[in-house]
């Protein structure tokens, strides 16, 4: 951090939601001259640093036989996510990742994703679009209809663990500066990126995809280190209709013929069904009306029937919630703002919430007279789109990581454009303006504007755990940036050209970033300024 010498203090993003403020001290360097009654408004020196206001997005897409017309509707409703996304008023600082639902199965051909993030154009995966056999000419659009690219050119990047340049398997926005070649725009690639095809593994694992995706970021030799930032907020979103099945592998005879059937729907049957997952996973209590009142997650052992079984057959939800906690937990430490959301888009009503959560015990509804057989229980809603399996396993999850909105939404919804538009205004809730958290001095009070005297360094990471700081020079005129350096700031002290919340509070300085496409991502940017020593004169509305 920098230390406090002279006048000059260190200064920090203001924690604060448009319409309102809340001032957060977490952040905060011991100051053995700030009293305990000292706020940040007060102090002539206080030390602490500016986060980017950033978010890393993954989508886990179910990819069986099932699922083209929901893919379909997910990436046509994409732009009501990037849009909300590119007009905050925060900046834009996002990633997308794409990975399937695919973890393997003995009964499924090679070819899991196993978290693997996918970043290519389904133009050049039509083999994975084939439905029983049907020839390659993707009749039902769930590619060609929303992409218009065989191909998609990722443009290489550098991260903070990788100061080379190399493509991503991600899409990412860096303040209007994307990784997309081309001329194609976020939109069209992710159009083009989103639909993953109907040949994956019909025993679905969205849990253990999202695990291996988020625990490959963290492995240096795996394409996909680094997706995720210490300081960016974490988005998951989970797009399936089928039975949850992230199952342990010293399981992996219940799938056997030569194993226990325990599980089977049918235990004379030469296959096994996805049912053995949901009876796996799922206890089911109550009767009404031809459906079970409530059913949640439950551990099951081989043959046994127990809530708290040391060896379940499907890993338990535990193992998903604490590795997201500890995510969110480390986030925090480095941005207190950081989050951690889910978005589940699975079989519920398509009015949920205002109608519950179905769990029918007959197949009555789908055109599937087998739906129970084939999936442990009946259909938790039918549609044009997909006769999807209530969702007990991904609902739990998504329970522990929402916001203020409801965050599970139905697969059998025609527009899933609304649900992308909630995803991203709970991203953007997340994010605050880059404001000065002090009256800044004028270093040339004979000017009409405020020139401030600003000293801003980009602080990475390095992967033994050690920082490096790179100084940030202002931008030269034009917002464009000068010779030899990646980033630049441009200083916004006009009030009509500043956040609304930060001209509430009385401040006179605001920051923007403008970054080169090849910059190196940091987890923070500290800011170092010459604060006013007449505040009531430079900042009359700031209160002391």
């Amino acid at each position: 951090m920098l230390s406090n010498t002279g006048t000059r203090a260190a200064l920090a993003v203001l924690v604060l939601h448009l319409g309102g403020c809340s001032q957060d001290r977490t952040d905060a360097n011991n100051d053995e001259d700030a009293s305990e009654d000292t706020g940040p408004l007060d102090s002539e020196y206080w030390d602490y640093f500016v986060i980017h206001r950033a978010v890393d997005i993954l989508f886990v897409i179910d990819n069986s036989s099932s699922m083209l017309a929901a893919q379909n509707n997910l990436a046509a409703g994409i732009e009501n996510l990037v849009s909300v996304l590119e007009t905050s008023p925060f900046g834009t600082d996002y990633r997308i990742g794409i990975t399937t639902t695919d973890n393997g199965n003995p009964w499924c051909a090679g070819g899991a994703e196993e978290g693997r993030l996918v970043a290519t154009s389904c133009q050049g995966r039509l083999t994975d679009f084939v439905v029983e056999g049907s020839a390659v000419d993707d009749s039902s659009g769930a590619c060609t209809s929303t992409c218009a690219h065989p191909a998609l050119e990722i443009v290489p990047t550098r991260t903070s663990g990788d100061p080379s340049l190399a493509p991503r398997p991600w899409f990412e926005n860096h303040f209007g500066q994307t990784n997309i070649g081309g001329g194609v725009s976020f939109v069209e690639a992710l159009g083009c990126a989103l639909p993953q095809g109907a040949s994956g593994c019909t025993f679905e694992a969205p849990l253990e995809s999202m695990w291996k995706a988020l625990i490959r970021s963290t492995i240096s030799d795996d394409p996909s280190h680094k997706f995720l930032r210490d300081g960016a907020s974490l988005a998951v979103v989970f797009l399936t209709d089928g039975t949850e099945c992230s199952y342990d592998p010293v399981h992996e005879e219940v799938f056997s013929p030569q194993g226990s059937r325990v599980f089977w729907s049918d235990p004379e049957a030469e296959t096994p069904t996805a049912a053995v997952c949901w009876n796996a996973g799922v206890r089911c209590e109550g009767y009404d009306a031809g459906e079970y009142t409530t059913c949640a997650p439950q551990d099951h052992d081989t043959g046994e029937d127990t809530y708290y079984s040391e060896h379940p057959v499907l890993y338990p939800i535990e193992r998903y919630l604490d590795l997201l906690k500890e995510l969110e937990q480390n986030k925090k430490q480095a941005h207190p703002d950081a989050e951690v959301l889910v978005t589940l888009i699975a079989g519920v009503p398509t009015d949920y919430p205002a109608t519950p959560i179905r769990y029918p015990r007959t197949s009555e509804g789908s055109a599937n007279p087998n739906f129970v057989s084939d999936f442990g229980i009946g259909p938790g809603c039918v549609s044009g789109v997909t006769d999807a399996v209530p969702p007990v396993r991904l609902a739990e999850l998504a329970r522990e990581f929402g916001l203020n909105t409801n965050n599970v939404f139905s697969v059998c919804g025609a527009d899933y454009g609304p649900v992308l538009r909630n995803v991203g205004e709970e991203i953007v809730e997340t994010m605050r303006p880059l404001c000065v958290l002090a009256c800044v001095a004028d270093a040339e009070p004979k000017t009409p504007t405020l020139e401030p005297s600003c000293e801003v360094e980009r602080v990475v990471r390095l992967d033994d755990g050690d920082t490096t700081a790179i100084p940030v020079p202002p931008c030269d005129p034009g917002r464009t940036l000068p010779s030899g350096h990646t980033t630049c700031y441009v200083p916004v002290t006009r009030p009509e050209e500043m956040e609304p919340g930060c001209v509430e509070l009385g401040l006179n300085l605001e920051l923007e970033l403008v970054e080169a496409p090849d910059a190196t991502t940091s987890d923070m940017i500290t800011v170092s300024c010459e604060v006013s020593q007449t505040r009531e004169l430079d900042c009359p509305g700031l209160p002391r």
